[in-house]
C-alpha cells in the first residue's frame, strides 16, 4: 500500500497532546496528489507509482507535461516524484490520494531542499572550533587550518582527498529528516501535523513517507 505524499511545508506551531503536554509541530499541505502514472515489473521492469502535486495552468505548462498528464485524464502538476511499490496492484492511473494514505502511520519521513546559506566558512559548515584566541594568533581565529598532511596518499599527492572538510557552498541540497512522530491529521484541509522541524523553508515541496527505520512502525 502506497503511503507517501507530496506536499508544501506552511510552517511551525504548537499543539497539546491528552495529557497537557505542548509539542512543537511543523504543518505540512499533503496532497490532494493524483496518480500520474503506474509502471510494473511487466511494462517498466519495477513497480512505482508517479504522483504530482499543485496543478499548474495549462498555458504555462509545455506539451510534453500537457500530454503525459493528459494521459491519467489530469492536468498538469508542478511537483512530481516517483514512489517504489512492492507491489502495484490496485493503483490507478488519474486516481487522488489524500492524508488518509496516513491515517494508520505513527511515524514518518520527510524529504526536502534545505535552505541555502551561501558561501560559508569551516566554523559554520563544519562546526570546527576555529583556533586558539590567545596571543600569537594572527588574523588565522576562523581558519581551517593547514590541508597539506590530508593529501593523497598520505600527504604526498598533488590535493586533497576527496570529501575533505573544507570552506564552500552551503546547504540548498536534498536531505532527509527521519522518524518523526505523526501527531495528527486533518482531512478536512488535507494537513498533517509532524513533530520537530522538518527540511527547507515555509512554502516548499517535500515528500512524505511512512518511517522506514522506526522502532515503532504502525
Amino acid at each position: 500500500m502506497l503511503s507517501a505524499l507530496l506536499g508544501k511545508k506552511v510552517g511551525m506551531t504548537q499543539v497539546y497532546d491528552d495529557a497537557g503536554k505542548l509539542h512543537p509541530v511543523t504543518v505540512v499541505q499533503a496532497g490532494p496528489c493524483t496518480v500520474l502514472q503506474v509502471k510494473t515489473s511487466e511494462t517498466d521492469g519495477y513497480n512505482a507509482v508517479q504522483i504530482g502535486y499543485d496543478e499548474v495552468k495549462v498555458h504555462r505548462a509545455m506539451k510534453p507535461q500537457i500530454g503525459h498528464a493528459a494521459k491519467a485524464d489530469a492536468k498538469p502538476q508542478k511537483f512530481m516524484r516517483e514512489i517504489r511499490l512492492a507491489d502495484a496492484e490496485g493503483a490507478e492511473a488519474g486516481a487522488k490520494l489524500t492524508v488518509d494514505v496516513f491515517e494508520e502511520v505513527q511515524y514518518v519521513d520527510v524529504v526536502g531542499v534545505s535552505k541555502g546559506k551561501g558561501f560559508a566558512g569551516g566554523m559554520k559548515r563544519h562546526h570546527f572550533g576555529g583556533m586558539s584566541a590567545s596571543h600569537g594568533t594572527k588574523r588565522q581565529h576562523r581558519r581551517g587550518g593547514s590541508i597539506n598532511g590530508h593529501g593523497t596518499n598520505l600527504g604526498t599527492g598533488p590535493k586533497p582527498k576527496k570529501g575533505k572538510r573544507m570552506p564552500g557552498h552551503m546547504g540548498h541540497a536534498k536531505c532527509t529528516s527521519r522518524n518523526h512522530s505523526l501527531v495528527g491529521v486533518d482531512k478536512e484541509n488535507n494537513l498533517l501535523l509532524i513533530k520537530g522541524p522538518i527540511p527547507g523553508a515555509n512554502g516548499g515541496y517535500v515528500v512524505v513517507r511512512r518511517s522506514k527505520t522506526a522502532k515503532v512502525k504502525a
